[in-house]
């Protein structure tokens, strides 16, 4: 449940505040995807890839929705099972996400055939935006993982 209202205050942080934001280097941090990441970290790999699929839907919808419906579901389901199965501990977890989950949009992008995926947005923007990503994951993934019970210790 807490999960669920952190991806939702995540998805309306991203879509009202952090896409406006003129950011150098043109990206801007996923606050959505390090929402899922927290919430897969407190409570495993199957409700984080539940979450991260029903996210990755209303991301799909959410506005400027110009990608296909699922295409976004289907990378956050893999990354928030990823990062519930864990990988060795919650800061590589994390970073492995963080880093595998644009690498698979583009990716997903790229064999679904969407022209407006190249190679310069891979050399890019997927670079901004992955360090945008880092910096604000400490903020992200602590009030994320927050409602739920830690499944890691100290």
């Amino acid at each position: 449940m807490i999960g669920g209202l952190c991806v939702l205050l995540a998805l309306l942080v991203q879509v009202m505040l952090v896409n406006r934001l003129p950011l150098p280097g043109g990206g801007a941090p996923d606050l959505v995807l390090l929402a899922v990441v927290g919430a897969a970290l407190a409570r495993g790999a199957v409700p984080g890839a539940v979450l991260g699929f029903i996210a990755g839907l209303v991301v799909d919808i959410a506005p400027p929705g110009a990608h296909l419906a699922g295409q976004y579901a289907f990378v956050l389901a893999l990354v928030g099972y990823v990062a519930g199965r864990g990988a060795g501990g919650p800061v590589t977890t994390v970073v492995l996400c963080v880093l595998l989950a644009p690498l698979l949009a583009v990716g997903v992008s790229m064999l679904i055939g969407d022209s407006r995926v190249t190679l310069a947005t891979l050399t890019e923007e997927v670079p901004v935006t992955i360090v945008y990503t880092l910096l604000v994951s400490p903020v992200v993934i602590w009030l994320a993982t927050r409602g739920g019970e830690p499944r890691y210790s100290t």
